[in-house]
């Protein structure tokens, strides 16, 4: 058809190739071509489109020299000219093609089209659409079919470009309608029903106008979905094409409610069973899964109803999909099936509340200005299900979709600083009390010689074991922990820099456990805590058998030093000390008499009695990084199914609540074979636990204190367990939408029997791990939304180490009030006070009656001199908080390390302390983490959005924190630096969120000019001094946004309020790194020990580099590093990881086995629409062939949408 003109040829204009959105480069033929007609084409009078007005464009050419475009005198240049020929000549095509009578001339433009829209991308057909593309084929559809004899040449090719074209267009339904290409559509495949290749184009047709709800719904109201299911016919190995399409339409067609409820009312549901029931029976090869899987698609667009459900469930459809697919999870030619089926059986699933009496916590502590809850209401199916079944059919396309950036904020006066009080300045002064370091004498400093030997004198008489920073070895030891100290010491004498310099190469890890591994097989193998010989475990092993100690009594001890509660008070108390005496191994700044000391003054909602074993006996831990869990391909579904199992096969399930807050004591049986649970200690977390079989278990985690949300957070204790066999827990109550433990974490184990044996340490356990939602809601009435809340199910299987032994199971490592509290008494009396100042003391007192504490720390003046105590007292200040969301335990070990760092004897730790006043709040919400709360403060609040205008009664520790920082900058001392540390249970690594108007302002893509907004960009410093020393950062997953919903966060306040350019949350992930040094491991305490470390470290440098640094740290500082072989420059420049790979490493990677449980999802209609261009195509080349053009079995079963 391409060629050079002959005499005499009328010529249709060349169009001309390229990548603009004119027709010549959309559609792609190169300049100078023309197509040849032997026929006579009528030109029409004039064009409409972009051509000037006035002018008109001739067909009628006799001469092929002749120009095709005229051209008059004050016409644009060349370029213009061009672009508008190509429109022009695009629309002469269309409009040639609607009123052309003759057929050779309409099928020549026909296969110009094609061939057009068959190459390249989808640029050209929406540029054709833009033209009016759609308009002209479906008006020639519709004149065509109208014809007293329809003549298929025409029409088939015209149905193929029909459909390549319609998918593209947005509006192709609406156009349809208003054509009345629907009803002619329709008409012609009642037609043809007896004949297969013409009944197939009619198909893809309504397969394209059905993409629209709205035109779908039409197509229902005029009889499409009887037509279609009189051509579905059960299994028969003729017409497969022909079959598939009309399932693929009646499934497009069935995305409309109005279409699914005429489906329900007529019966359809129970056929459309029967017929998926019939394919599968007769379909053992599986050469027709692309027609079982339309089915399908029908079934779950009818069951997103309640009354699509509920014919489903009356028509036994869970039994017939769970008895068809229960023995094809593994078969991967089924895979499209078995997706579908998996989500049509969780859609079904009979939605309940969750076996609570009440959503709310079950524990209540009366606040002031907390709301009084009404008593629950029984709950019906209403309460869970609102699926909008009045609600008129629409397009999703026209629909606007909320993106993330909304939450950006946008207006500049919110961005600007807003400096100024939110209380009487003359509240300010009672904060002077708290900041002694700036108004003490220091007389002591004249004291006699003798006293360095009372220093060494007076250390804590019952704690010889206690850590000492500034003896030269870091540790003060008794000889029988000389073992454990020789094994200790390298990480203790390696300095900081040192350490950064070998860049954790050295690092030990562990081999992934494989299902049913013991978690401590390698914390045996590497002798944690024992010599080498191993002699000490079987002394140890033979004395605890000798000694037939009662593991349930010391398992989790009481408070009451006396035992008051105990049959046996003093026999109890005698075999606690006596345990301690033989088996307490030496665990650094620890000590288990002084932690029982301090848990007599922690104040609980519940009035807790009992002391979890791993909090008063201590952790190591362990030598090895443990690698993160390779997940198990197909334990998603393996739950899914078990979960429908339990509704349709309920005779095996035991259903045994064994545990429970809610219940009367006791639920259990010592004599039973069941587990026993127990949570009621600090930061304690588990509600009620019920036995589901022998060897499975539901597990419910309690809400926040006066909340009804926030399940996050778990830890409890579990005993009665037969080693070597494996249970599965449930914890069937979470709130998030996914989890770290769907991409490798695992929860985290303690063994009280391991521990007595020398290995106290919490490991991470676990396998066939998986985090998916649930059939539970709760009540619209619950959480005054439209619908209930949905809840998701975290499950995993446990082997445990030993039978009739007493294990702790932890969201994460836990880190409780008490432990702090001793924490930091040990490390007052660590320090050497004639070298660091350390005070501790109360910043204020919590709702529930518990001290905040708040240390200082800095290094002591050299003398009380002038000039010495005048440099102690213009120090700068940096200021770091912590855990003010109490289920976030990774941030109290990150401040562990950043506490023991700041009083060692690192050379490093020194300079900071002579050259900063650090302010530290290690804990902001102690009731939370006293009580078990995941996120809230005992009046059920975030007390992380309470900083724009706290209240010193509801909020008391933001409230004074809050005003030690105003008290700073009303003396002119703000802090150079303020972080606020945090933990992250969506992503890996650890990294900053900062503050900057201009990012927030770009990203936003707002209309304010940012040219004359001035922006101290140094805030971006320290996170790439971090990226570049700390191997668990990563810059690459910072950001410095100020979202609207964080506006009352510490980060954004303490920005705007104080001025401090360098406010941060920093963010330390539950799981672990996927990049750096630590890839692929998961972070135990280590890790984030070393994290709080390293961020001092990075405030030692973000000084050295900044214009105020003064001289003396710049030499001192150049010294330390040479002295470690290591340049300034070095420190500053290197970059620990591939800068190419870790800007990919910012978004988790989706889970191979996600599955949408969503009603609306598009993922079906995307992949068919790229299927049925290649059906069209198929059929094309087919037809061109003279092939065959029936499926046969197998047939195009590699291209599976």
């Amino acid at each position: 058809m391409l060629g050079a003109p002959q005499p005499g040829a009328h010529l249709i204009p060349a169009v001309g190739a390229g990548g603009h959105p004119h027709l010549g480069r959309g559609l792609g033929l190169q300049r100078g071509h023309v197509i040849r007609q032997h026929v006579q084409l009528r030109p029409p009078p004039r064009v409409a489109g972009s051509r000037q007005a006035g002018s008109e464009v001739s067909l009628a050419a006799t001469d092929a020299s002749a120009p095709i475009w005229p051209q008059a005198a004050d016409s644009p240049g060349p370029e213009e000219v061009m672009a508008e020929q190509e429109a022009s000549g695009l629309q002469v095509l269309l409009h040639t093609l609607q009123s052309s009578s003759d057929k050779e001339s309409t099928l020549a433009i026909l296969q110009v089209l094609g061939d057009l829209l068959s190459v390249g991308t989808d640029r050209r057909i929406r540029y054709m659409i833009s033209k009016g593309g759609s308009e002209a084929l479906l008006q020639t559809l519709v004149d065509t079919a109208r014809t007293a004899s329809p003549d298929y040449d025409i029409l088939l090719p015209l149905f193929r470009l029909l459909a390549k074209v319609g998918l593209r267009d947005k509006k192709f339904g609406q156009k349809a309608l208003e054509l009345e290409a629907l009803d002619v559509t329709l008409i012609l495949a009642r037609k043809n029903l007896s004949h297969s290749q013409n009944l197939l184009h009619c198909l893809w047709m309504l397969r394209v106008f059905a993409s629209s709800v709205t035109t779908g719904a039409m197509l229902g109201i005029n009889g499409a979905m009887e037509l279609l299911l009189n051509v579905i016919p059960p299994y028969t190995q003729s017409c497969t094409r022909v079959i598939r399409a009309s399932a693929e339409v009646l499934a497009a067609l069935l995305k409309s409610k109005s279409n699914s409820r005429r489906a329900v009312n007529r019966g359809y549901v129970a056929s459309l069973l029967r017929l998926h029931q019939d394919w599968h029976s007769h379909d053992p090869a599986n050469s027709y899964v692309l027609i079982r899987r339309a089915l399908l698609l029908c079934l779950k667009h009818v069951t997103n109803l309640r009354s699509g459900r509920e014919a489903f469930l009356a028509a036994q459809g869970m039994e017939i999909l769970f008895s068809t697919t229960q023995n094809c999870l593994d078969d991967k030619s089924l895979e499209p099936v078995i997706s579908l089926v998996l989500q049509i059986l969780r859609q079904c699933y009979p939605k309940s509340p969750l076996p609570l009496v009440t959503a709310s916590s079950a524990y209540s502590f009366p606040v002031p200005g907390s709301i009084t809850s009404e008593p629950p209401r029984v709950l019906t199916e209403e309460d869970f299900e609102d699926d909008g079944e009045e609600e008129e059919d629409k397009d999703s396309d026209s629909e606007d979709v909320k993106e993330e950036d909304d939450d950006l904020e946008t207006d500049v006066n919110k961005l600007s600083p807003k400096p100024g009080l939110d209380r009487p300045e003359e509240e300010l002064t009672q904060y002077k009390a708290m900041c002694l370091e700036l108004s003490c004498s220091f007389e002591e400093l004249e004291s006699k010689p003798e006293d360095d030997l009372n220093f060494d004198e007076t250390q804590y008489a019952n704690h010889h074991h206690i850590p000492t920073a500034a003896s030269p070895k870091g540790l003060c030891l008794n000889k029988d922990q000389i073992s454990w100290g020789q094994e200790r010491e390298v990480p203790v004498q390696t300095s900081l820099l040192s350490r950064v310099k070998m860049g954790r190469s050295n690092i030990h890890l562990t081999s992934k456990k494989g299902p049913g591994m013991n978690p401590y097989q390698n914390a045996q193998s590497s002798a944690l805590g024992i010599g080498s010989s191993g002699s000490e475990i079987s002394d140890i092993q033979a004395s605890f058998k000798e000694d037939a100690w009662d593991i349930d009594v010391i398992s989790c001890p009481r408070i009451s030093a006396s035992f008051s509660n105990s049959t046996k008070p003093r026999e109890t108390a005698e075999l606690m000390d006596k345990l301690l005496q033989i088996y307490l191994k030496h665990i650094a700044f620890h000590d288990p008499y002084l932690y029982m000391a301090k848990a007599r003054r922690t104040r609980s909602v519940a009035d807790f009695t009992m002391m979890a074993f791993p909090d008063f006996w201590g952790h190591h831990p362990p030598l090895s990084a443990q690698s993160m869990l390779d997940r198990k391909c197909g334990v998603q579904r393996i739950k899914i199914f078990e979960d429908v199992r339990r509704l349709i096969q309920p005779s095996d399930v035991i259903n045994k609540v064994v545990f429970s807050l809610d219940e009367p004591w006791p639920l259990q049986d010592a004599t039973s074979d069941c587990l026993q649970f127990f949570s009621q200690f600090e930061s304690g977390n588990l509600r009620k636990a019920i036995q589901v079989r022998e060897f499975e278990y539901d597990l419910l985690i309690n809400a926040d204190v006066n909340s009804t949300q926030h399940q996050q957070w778990f830890y409890f204790k579990v005993s009665g367990m037969r080693a070597a066999v494996p249970y599965r827990f449930n914890i069937i109550n979470c709130e998030k939408a996914n989890s770290q433990f769907n991409y490798g974490m695992q929860p985290t184990l303690y063994s009280v029997k391991e521990a007595l044996l020398g290995r106290p340490t919490w490991v991470r356990t676990g396998y066939e791990i998986c985090y998916y939602k649930n059939h539970y809601r709760q009540s619209t009435a619950g959480t005054g939304a439209a619908s209930g809340k949905c809840y998701y199910t975290l499950t995993f299987a446990i082997t445990f180490p030993h039978t009739e032994d007493v294990c702790y199971l932890a969201y994460h490592y836990p880190y409780t009030y008490t432990g702090l509290m001793t924490h930091l008494d040990i490390l007052e009396k660590s320090v050497n006070p004639k070298q660091v100042y350390f005070r501790q003391e109360v910043l204020c007192q919590t709702l529930g009656g518990n001290s905040c504490p708040l240390v200082t720390i800095t290094a002591m003046p050299e003398s009380n001199s002038a000039d010495h105590l005048e440099q102690f007292r213009q120090r700068p200040y940096q200021v770091i908080t912590a855990r003010v969301h109490p289920g976030e335990s990774n941030a109290s070990w990150v401040m562990k390390g950043t506490l023991e760092f700041l009083v060692s004897s690192d050379p490093v730790a020194r300079l900071l302390r002579e050259n900063f006043i650090f302010k530290i709040i290690p804990m902001l919400n102690p009731d939370g983490v006293i009580n078990g709360n995941h996120r809230c403060s005992l009046r059920g609040e975030d007390l992380n959005r309470q900083w724009l205008s706290p209240s010193a009664h509801l909020q008391p520790t933001i409230y004074h924190a809050k005003g030690l920082l105003h008290y700073l900058g009303s003396i002119g001392r703000s802090p150079m630096v303020f972080c606020d540390f945090h933990g992250h249970s969506q992503k890996k690594n650890v990294f900053l969120y900062g503050c900057s108007i201009k990012e927030t302002l770009w990203q936003a893509e707002s209309t304010v000019g940012t040219s004359n907004l001035l922006e101290d960009v140094s805030y971006r410093m320290l996170p790439k001094i971090l990226d570049k020393l700390a191997p668990a950062f990563t810059m690459s997953s910072c950001s410095f946004l100020v979202e609207k919903s964080r506006a009352s966060t510490a980060r954004v306040v303490v920005w705007r309020e104080m001025g401090v350019s360098r406010s941060y949350t920093m963010e330390s992930s539950y799981c672990g790194c996927n990049q750096g040094p630590y890839q692929g491991l998961q972070f135990g305490v280590s890790e984030l020990e070393e994290m709080g470390a390293m961020f001092c470290l990075g405030l030692l440098i973000l000084e050295l580099k900044s214009v105020s640094c003064s001289h003396q740290l710049l030499t001192r500082a150049a010294a330390l590093l040479n002295a470690e072989e290591e340049s300034l420059d070095h420190h500053l420049q290197r970059c620990s990881r591939n800068s190419s790979v870790a800007s990919e490493l910012d978004d988790e990677p989706p889970c191979l086995e996600e599955i949408d449980y969503g009603a609306d999802s598009s993922s079906d209609q995307e992949g068919s629409f790229s299927e049925l261009d290649r059906q069209i195509q198929e059929c094309a080349f087919h037809r061109d062939e003279g092939e065959e053009e029936e499926e046969r079995p197998g047939q195009g079963r590699k291209s599976i949408p």
